[in-house]
């Protein structure tokens, strides 16, 4: 067993993702001896970059919200963001397209209460009422989420208590932004980012009316190079303060003495001690197969299997030769996009009237493919392996379903005969391939029964010295709250080996 020096607390990260990076980068800047494992060759974990010959893809998240929260995490570790990677933000967010007709979010009030206007006259006084209201529960909600909630009693916290009440408990999303729009598609326009959780707005809880809110009280970015390039930008400073990253190194599992984790054993075979280890590896994934059987008791392979989950999602990574006159994001949404929810959340089938997203990032970013072509991103919401489709046999068949509709009801007319480039993901190949416990793309569901004290905490509670980060924990999944996830379980590391750190700063808004 290698074993380390013993002059500064040494904190193993199992996974190279953004929450076991912005760990890596606070704890090493903080002066622990910081070690990540990583089994790919590349960091980023479901945030990593793929590449297609001269095409640069973003393999999962494509969204940057609340980026002032990424610029405090650099800053927890001394760090500027922008000396690692440039953002820009899109105008508009994105294009939501209805079938005869689209909508162009703005994050610009003014101009946003105009495109209201445009579509749906009269509706704007239901906007403002809507940007008003979200304002008060947002600021009343967000100290929830920067909380740890290691024990029963931070469920009765003042800071969760004056949220109460703010919380739509016993409503939908759906419900809650039907109390501000008429028009249906307006309230879709506003509710799809369920979607970000990988859930339906009719299922998703009323509180996290906070996400619509926040593309348009924050706006929606673009990291140029991808939102990959966040990982790479943190892996960069954990390194300058001395982290050591090993990729292509594999942990077989976690060193557990009468419930208190050790240290980790890699594929290789050697053993690794460790003060704490944090866990950035799919969680469910994580206690199926790094802990041995019959160490957990609450969240045994059973028990995981009856737990509520997040739809999964069909990707198609394409290298196109030409350009189009697409926005940077669109959302095609179904013709009946309650049934097609439906299909994929309860009946897991695959729908026919299919919903799907579009990125064509090379409009903003013409690096990530060469002069005149285009690295189309495309995703499609379907139901995780709980499912029973065989996607071997499915695969085929659904990938020409897509295209077919894509040429049908998009500007997108030739775009298989202009393929040079073709990645497919399905649900088997999150789980068989990227360890995506039952291919659930956004990990366990956010249901009122899975958030909060009710999720996984970061101060896991089955194993000691043992830390959580990622969308399997709180605060849950989405880009910002994984970074959260990350210096959440990067304070409470601090506090328990008595290192100095300042509390998240109070969020001020304008």
């Amino acid at each position: 067993m290698k074993h380390q020096d013993a002059s500064r607390p040494h904190i193993v990260v199992v996974g190279a993702g953004p929450g076991g990076l912005t760990a890596a980068m606070i704890l090493s800047h903080r002066g622990c001896k910081v070690t990540v494992f990583e089994k790919e060759a590349v960091v980023g974990g479901r945030n990593a970059e793929l590449r297609l010959g001269p095409y640069s893809f973003d393999t999962g998240p494509t969204f940057l919200m609340m980026k002032f929260l990424l610029d405090e995490m650099f800053e927890e570790a001394g760090r500027s963001t922008a000396r690692y990677m440039e953002c820009r933000e899109l105008d508009p967010m994105y294009e939501l397209c209805f079938g005869d007709f689209s909508v162009f979010p703005t994050s610009n009030r003014e101009k946003m209460r105009s495109e209201i206007e445009r579509v749906f006259p009269g509706e704007n006084a239901g906007f403002d009422r809507f940007m008003d209201r979200e304002r008060h529960r947002f600021l009343k909600m967000y100290p929830c989420l920067q909380k740890d909630y290691s024990s029963l009693g931070d469920m009765v916290a003042p800071v969760l208590l004056k949220a109460l009440p703010h919380l739509s408990l016993g409503k939908s999303l759906y419900q809650v932004l039907s109390g501000y729009f008429s028009p249906e598609a307006l309230r879709l326009s506003f509710t799809f980012q369920s979607k970000y959780l990988g859930m339906s707005p009719w299922s998703c809880p009323g509180a996290f009316t906070i996400i619509p809110y926040i593309e348009y009280g924050f706006g929606v970015y673009h990291v140029m190079g991808g939102l990959c390039k966040i990982c790479h930008g943190m892996a960069q400073a954990a390194q300058e303060d001395g982290a050591e990253i090993h990729l292509s190194t594999p942990v077989k599992k976690l060193l557990v003495q009468n419930k208190v984790v050790k240290g980790v054993q890699l594929e290789s075979g050697e053993t690794i001690q460790a003060d704490s280890v944090i866990i950035n590896a799919d969680f469910s994934h994580a206690m199926t197969q790094l802990v041995e059987q019959g160490v957990l008791r609450k969240y045994t392979t059973e028990k995981l299997r009856n737990r509520d989950f997040s739809c999964s999602t069909f990707m198609l990574y394409l290298g196109v030769d030409r350009s189009y006159d697409l926005q940077h994001h669109t959302i095609y949404f179904a013709k009946d996009y309650r049934r097609n929810l439906e299909e994929i959340a309860h009946k897991k089938i695959l729908s026919k009237d299919i919903s799907f997203y579009v990125r064509n990032a090379t409009v903003t970013d013409p690096n990530l493919a060469p002069a005149g072509h285009s690295a189309l991103y495309i995703l499609v919401p379907v139901p995780n392996n709980q499912s029973g489709i065989d996607w071997d046999k499915e695969g085929p068949i659904f990938r020409d379903h897509v295209l077919h509709e894509i040429v049908e009801r998009t500007l997108l007319k030739d775009l298989p005969d202009h393929i040079q480039a073709e990645e497919i993901i399905t649900p088997w190949d999150w789980e068989r391939k990227r360890s995506v416990f039952l291919g659930a793309t956004f990990n366990l569901a956010h249901t009122l029964g899975q958030m909060l004290y009710l999720r996984p905490r970061n101060a896991f509670e089955e194993l000691g010295n043992c830390y959580l980060v990622g969308g399997g924990t709180h605060p849950g999944s989405g880009v910002p709250t994984i970074l959260e996830s990350g210096r959440i379980s990067a304070n409470l590391i601090s506090k328990k080996m008595g290192l100095s750190f300042r509390p998240p700063k109070p969020l001020v808004l304008g």
